[in-house]
């Protein structure tokens, strides 16, 4: 079908990856915390950046582009407060990244369907956090399922903010279904605005098949929306 690799899978299966010739395109939840508890509670920072530097390794002895992080929820800490706290973690593991060149990428989520509390749920909050760590191995996963329902105007948050994503995520809205006209979002158009952009990390396709369709029927249709 054109795959390339699979998101957020473990260690334990990439010899199975391989062996199909499929790359493990993002190393799973753990190193970078969790949606709910991550990098904006500095009570967090020595626990994982322990963990980030071994994954930072593993990744680079296997083959892996990408892990994944987060800014955890608020649990009633301002945003500012968050960001600069993000900002000093990241600024104390990126020099590994850049030296073994793998990307830490930093998911943004919505706030308002899925992930209540959620810290990094606007574009803004992610783009000044990028900016202040300013490392070419620090970016933004762009979901742009998520991107959608916090901030809208997906193509030109793409096309104005591209240096400061590293990776993305698809899904219809708003059903989280295929990426395909049974949603609103046209997903050719975003699609050809990445290629246009010059892009050459991973689009992962994030979404969750709708009752009875076919599911291997719809990844064919979600990789052939891709194929720009």
């Amino acid at each position: 079908m054109g795959c390339k690799g699979y998101d957020l899978i473990g260690p334990a299966d990439w010899p199975v990856l391989k062996k199909y010739g499929l790359l493990p395109t993002m190393y799973p939840p753990g190193p970078g915390g969790t949606i709910k508890d991550a990098l904006n509670r500095k009570e967090n920072h020595a626990r994982l950046e322990k963990a980030m530097h071994a994954a930072i390794d593993e990744s680079a002895a296997n083959g892996v582009p990408n892990i994944i992080t987060f800014s955890g929820n608020r649990m009633g800490m301002a945003d500012r407060e968050g960001a600069d706290n993000s900002v000093e973690f990241l600024n104390r593991v990126k020099s590994h990244a850049e030296d073994k060149g793998i990307t830490i990428c930093m998911e943004y989520l919505n706030s308002k369907v899925n992930h209540a509390d959620y810290m990094f749920d606007h574009i803004a909050w992610g783009l000044d956090v990028m900016k202040r760590v300013n490392s070419p191995r620090v970016k933004i996963l762009f979901d742009i399922y998520h991107a959608q329902i916090m901030d809208g105007d997906i193509v030109r948050n793409i096309r104005d903010n591209l240096q400061w994503i590293g990776h993305f995520h698809t899904g219809g809205n708003p059903d989280r279904h295929e990426i395909d006209d049974t949603q609103e979002l046209n997903y050719r158009f975003i699609a050809r605005a990445i290629a246009d952009l010059g892009f050459t990390g991973y689009v992962a396709h994030e979404y969750t098949p709708a009752q009875g369709r076919d599911p291997i029927a719809s990844l064919k249709q979600a990789m052939e929306i891709f194929e720009v």
